[in-house]
């Protein structure tokens, strides 16, 4: 099967999903000047035609600084944050009204390979924020420097309704008339939050949050985030985690960082299972638990292709449907992608481990141990005192985690009589 095939299946339950959703994606100043900037546009446009509401927040830092250099101006900071004169200020909107314009003649294009080839895509800007400034910290000043203080909730969302791709700068104006210099990303996280944005999209230059060994790390709770922000310091990476730990506060369900030097990572991040950035979530992304009549059509999906191999017993939906609540799952973004069952045995204070599969996929995390362990104290909650397994393939991984080999002698009389002699399953047992 044709890899485009099969990923576009997989894709399929995500494509429903998020139809009709709002994004915010802020897009800072370097990802804008990237030559991968093209392809980002092309995924944008992908969204929009899938039914995506977009709001497109991007920055200019880069921009900025080019045109002090070209003025011959200094550029002045504190706490890493631009101090706004009046000469800075001017840069400022010549840089800001030089790249909304561009990129509105990118988003405008008639992309042959585009979903949008043939109609015209609407974008539009205007004054949707409100701010007010910084004003003096420590001493210093921050001149026109400013921080938002309201999101046209109701004009965006008009717009939204309209099919309309918005599109915000980092320029907010006051009730006076000021216009005051924002940070991308501060536009950007109050917009998801006050618009109840699905997502919060932010792009970086890296993949996503680094480790200290420079792993990818794939998600995170908003209060794992600080340990990592006391590491990170004062970086770019730092900002990025901090507006998708402040918009999931504030009740964004999901903020992804994804980077802009990587072609597809924003298709990758939101169509794929594990995606290919970080996610900062409230949610549970992954969870063990027990499971629900309602799980049955996923457990057969699980099981099925282990049961054709011979590495599982089969079991009907019947089966499945009445045993439902001997079994415990682990669940990743709606998909089942492991499992496990606990049998007590009648007249005994035994119980028999069955139904141990794990998705290919997703065989080295340790899903198995969890699995184990939760039946073990499910095993235990019940008063049993010795624990059964009946295995063809993976005598070892058992034997490894504390099981020993037993007999058909040693198991109680209600199971024994249905051991299958022509399965010749080996026993293991493990005292609790």
């Amino acid at each position: 099967m044709p890899e485009s095939v099969n990923w576009l299946r997989h894709a399929s339950p995500y494509i429903n999903a998020h139809r009709d959703c709002t994004f915010v994606v802020m897009l800072p100043g370097e990802g804008v000047a990237h030559p991968n900037f093209g392809n980002i546009v092309h995924d944008l446009v992908l969204l929009h035609s899938l039914g995506v509401r977009l709001v497109l927040v991007h920055g200019s830092r880069p921009q900025i600084e080019a045109r002090l250099a070209a003025c011959g101006l200094t550029p002045h900071f504190h706490r890493d944050l631009r101090i706004t004169d009046g000469p800075t200020l001017e840069c400022v909107i010549d840089a800001v009204g030089q790249l909304r314009i561009a990129i509105e003649a990118r988003l405008s294009m008639d992309m042959a390979a585009s979903p949008m080839h043939g109609s015209r895509l609407r974008v539009a800007s205007g004054n949707f924020v409100t701010a007010r400034p910084i004003g003096v910290v420590d001493g210093i000043d921050y001149h026109h420097t400013g921080e938002v203080r309201r999101i046209d909730r109701k004009g965006i969302g008009r717009l939204l309704d309209e099919r309309t791709i918005v599109l915000l700068s980092p320029l907010g104006y006051s009730p006076t008339g000021e216009i005051f210099n924002l940070a991308c990303e501060d536009v950007a996280t109050r917009a998801a939050i006050d618009l109840g944005a699905e997502k919060l999209l932010l792009f970086g230059a890296e993949a996503g949050l680094l480790d200290e060994s420079g792993k990818l790390v794939r998600e995170l709770r908003p209060q794992q985030v600080p340990a990592h922000m006391a590491r990170l310091g004062s970086s770019y990476q730092a900002e990025l985690l901090d507006a998708a730990a402040e918009a999931c506060r504030g009740g964004v369900a999901r903020s992804h960082i994804v980077s802009y030097a990587e072609d597809g990572s924003l298709l990758t991040e939101l169509f794929t299972r594990d995606g290919g950035g970080t996610l900062v979530t409230q949610e549970l992304f992954e969870s063990l638990r027990e499971a629900t009549i309602e799980d049955v059509g996923g457990l057969i999906d699980l099981i099925t292709p282990l049961e054709e191999q011979g590495i599982l017993v089969r079991r009907s939906r019947d089966v499945l449907e009445r045993e439902i609540e001997q079994f415990s799952i682990v669940e990743r973004d709606g998909l089942i992608i492991a499992c496990a069952a606990l049998y007590p045995i009648a007249d005994s204070d035994c119980g028999e481990l069955a139904c141990l599969a794990v998705n290919p996929d997703y065989r080295h995390g340790g899903r198995g141990d969890e699995l184990l362990e939760r039946i073990e104290e499910r095993a235990r909650a019940q008063g049993l005192k010795t624990l059964f397994v009946l295995t063809t393939r993976t005598a070892h991984w058992f034997r490894e985690r504390g099981f020993v080999p037993s007999g058909v002698d040693r198991l109680p009389a209600a199971r024994a009589s249905l051991y299958n002699y022509q399965r010749n399953s080996k026993i293991f047992e493990k005292a609790l």
